[in-house]
């Protein structure tokens, strides 16, 4: 039966020492919350830190474990010399802020980043340790950024699924990160990475697309040899949980205390974690503004600011109480009468029952983060209104902005766009309010939490089947047949393209020459008296002729242009003009120069113009302006020139000359009872049209290709050559 591995920061159960006496109590957080709501009916188990250090734990450390384990939860244990620098410091002031867009508090060190690493080492033990075949791993969270990998790197075919509850920035902000590489590496070790809203998804996949050179294609990457998907999940929550509990009836004891306190006045509701990222500061002047604009609404509304203490022991977070403080006092004491306080301010973590009365009480949630992730408050506010007398004011910066689209959407740093909503808000009619609210209702009554986790794990199902539907087309099953054959049979041809396929793909021809492996393969299999082996590049000619002009093999460099036999001469396959080339040439410097680290290499009858090196988002732009400008260009010209897209490349030539039309050359040589044609790009596709049916064709890396079976890289392409050459010397 299939197990799901639930991998998070924090365990849904905390672990607190009274007087030496441990005590297990739930654990406070929106994401952990609704996670452990959907887990019940899963056989599924929970791996994540019980919130205490070791030294505190001590001895009771196997009594703690046993006690979670008792009920599916695999506690990692770490020190509090790491709780400091991995939670509190990389975590929490190095990605936190950064990827909120708080630049200016990003702490840069070296000590958190060595940290981090151990922590996510610790978690990838403790899954490995009790991973089962057929389990599915999602985890969760900027905490655990390196685990997917680590993960990959023990167990290459688990089922690991990545969702990030925070935004994911842009690539200016996130290029600001030392370890950019290292933390996308990591993630995309999972197979499906989930993000609340899209703008997410696409920064991410810019940032992957700009330090890598992956390319997205509807949400979907080839990674080296996997396929990796990102997609939009918009975190629901236990809609029917929240709805039914204001009819509690602890609840509407709490209800009517707060009614008693108001005496009748309408409600703003915020609550936040006291976090830069939310906005108090600019909440609080926005509703200073609204009562110097309204003194009619002078005692006949009350604020209620919740703000659950965060990190109190961080100096912007210390900075920013004394803030809100200060606004707080300045406005109670500017406007403020003996029977009435504008702003009702708690500081301080409130019990449920409390947290659902306030909800039900209030007439208006004004929730303006200056950046969220999602946030699940103005969900909850919304699903306890059962008869919609309510209006929800939400900052656009909220991922939940695109999923509520019913409220008013507010830019929270416009104050008097903010007070003017709170206007709107109390000027609504009562049948427009219920009209959104019971439009967000539904949506978010069908989209809860259940579904959402649901929709996750079955596009991680999804996704897993793509791939084994390319690692089908592999050769795990068929490598035995290709042995077979190539044992019984007597006249073999071997049409092995270079670049991409002996070796991985070199931008320099320095970084090109063969090693010492690939040229012994090569012989080996040349020795053979029944064996043909062909080698057809994208190489120039004297690149070509300089690392295998002695071998006894035949060779085929510039795509075609040019061929020579064993021990032969090179020729060309038809008379050739360059003269084109004085035209075109102009052209590609043009974008050259525009286009800083492309370059254009010139052959005998090729221009190619490389960007490999370039700015990845400027270079899809000017290769496709590029390619626009050629096609127009060359499609009445007399020497039949054409152009080609390649791998970072786009090579104009004369359009008769292709791989296909060289390896036919051999193919019609003799009547083969074995032929194996390997390649890795559009360039090898003609090669694999002309083989006949009973031909082995076989792309390195996945997607569509002519080729009948695929292999992940050039070093498995070596690992088949290589088993080949030595049937025959044994």
């Amino acid at each position: 039966m299939t197990r799901l591995l639930l991998v998070s920061n924090r365990l849904p159960i905390n672990i607190v020492k009274r007087a030496n006496q441990i005590h297990l109590q739930p654990s406070v957080g929106g994401v952990s919350k609704g996670l452990d709501s959907f887990r019940q009916s899963l056989n599924s188990v929970w791996i994540g830190w019980p919130g205490i250090s070791t030294e505190s734990i001590g001895e009771k450390k196997k009594y703690v474990e046993e006690s979670l384990r008792s009920q599916d939860y695999y506690p990692v244990f770490i020190s509090q010399s790491e709780i400091e620098n991995y939670y509190h410091g990389f975590s929490n002031k190095t990605i936190w802020p950064l990827f909120h867009y708080f630049t200016q508090y990003t702490h840069y060190n070296d000590t958190y980043w060595d940290n981090y690493k151990r922590v996510n080492e610790y978690y990838c033990e403790a899954i490995i340790d009790i991973l089962k075949k057929k389990d599915v791993i999602w985890i969760h969270d900027y905490q655990l950024m390196l685990l997917p990998k680590l993960i990959r790197d023990k167990q290459q075919d688990s089922k690991i699924g990545f969702f990030i509850h925070i935004p994911f920035p842009s690539f200016d902000v996130f290029r600001l990160l030392p370890w950019r590489k290292e933390i996308l590496e990591g993630i995309l070790g999972a197979d499906l990475i989930g993000f609340h809203i899209h703008d997410y998804v696409r920064n991410f996949s810019d940032s992957v697309h700009r330090l890598f050179g992956y390319e997205s294609v509807l949400g979907q990457m080839t990674i080296e040899n996997r396929f990796v998907k990102t997609d939009v999940f918009p975190m629901g929550i236990d809609f029917q949980y929240f709805s039914t509990s204001v009819q509690n009836s602890n609840v509407q004891r709490e209800s009517d205390k707060v009614n008693r306190r108001v005496r009748g006045r309408k409600v703003i509701l915020s609550i936040d974690r006291l976090d830069y990222t939310k906005g108090i500061p600019q909440r609080l002047e926005a509703y200073d503004l609204f009562l110097e604009r309204n003194p009619n609404y002078h005692e006949k509304v009350t604020f209620i600011l919740v703000a659950v203490p965060s990190r109190t022991r961080v100096r912007e977070y210390v900075n920013l109480k004394r803030q809100v403080d200060e606004l707080v006092g300045r406005i109670n004491g500017k406007y403020g009468t003996f029977g009435w306080t504008p702003i009702w301010y708690l500081h301080r973590f409130l019990p449920f029952n409390s947290l659902i009365a306030l909800y039900n009480v209030a007439d208006i949630a004004l929730i303006t983060p200056i950046r969220d992730g999602m946030n699940l408050i103005a969900k909850e506010f919304v699903a306890t209104k059962n008869e919609g007398k309510a209006v929800l004011i939400l900052s656009e910066m909220a991922g939940a902005s695109k999923d509520l689209g019913e409220a008013i959407i507010v830019n929270p740093n416009n104050k008097l766009e903010v007070a003017e909503a709170l206007e709107k808000a109390f000027l609504m009619s009562k049948e427009e309010q219920m009209e959104k609210i019971m439009m967000m209702r539904e949506r978010l009554q069908r989209y809860d939490v259940s579904r959402w986790a649901n929709d996750f794990l079955d596009n991680l199902t999804n996704i897993k089947k793509i791939q084994n539907k390319f690692c089908i087309r592999g050769l795990r099953e068929i490598r035995t047949d290709i042995i077979k054959d190539y044992r019984s049979s007597r006249k073999r041809l071997f049409l092995l393209d270079y670049d991409g396929t002996l070796i991985p793909f070199a931008d320099t021809p320095e970084k090109a020459k063969p090693d010492k492996e690939i040229l012994r393969i090569i012989r080996n299999l040349a020795k053979d008296k029944n064996n043909e082996v062909v080698i057809i590049s994208g190489r120039d000619r004297s690149f070509i002729e300089h690392w295998f002009g002695d071998e006894n093999i035949g060779l085929v460099a510039e795509h075609g242009v040019w061929m020579k036999d064993k021990m032969g001469k090179w020729e060309t396959m038809e008379p050739l003009s360059a003269e084109w080339k004085k035209e075109i040439r102009p052209i590609l410097e043009s974008y050259s120069d525009r286009t800083p680290g492309s370059f254009v290499e010139e052959k005998d009858f090729t221009l190619v113009w490389h960007y490999r090196k370039a700015d990845p988002q400027l270079a899809v732009v000017r290769s496709r302006e590029l390619k626009d400008h050629l096609l127009n260009f060359t499609a009445s010209d007399p020497h039949r020139i054409g152009v080609l897209e390649g791998n970072k490349i786009i090579e104009v030539k004369n359009v008769d000359i292709n791989k296909g039309r060289a390896a036919l050359r051999w193919i019609s040589k003799y009547k083969w009872d074995f032929i194996l044609a390997i390649g890795d790009d559009v360039t090898d596709e003609d090669i694999f049209s002309t083989l006949p049916e009973d031909g082995y064709s076989i792309k390195i890396g996945y997607g569509a290709s002519r080729a009948k079976y695929c292999l992940d890289s050039p070093m498995a392409a070596r690992s088949l050559l290589k088993q080949i050459s030595k049937i025959g010397m044994s």
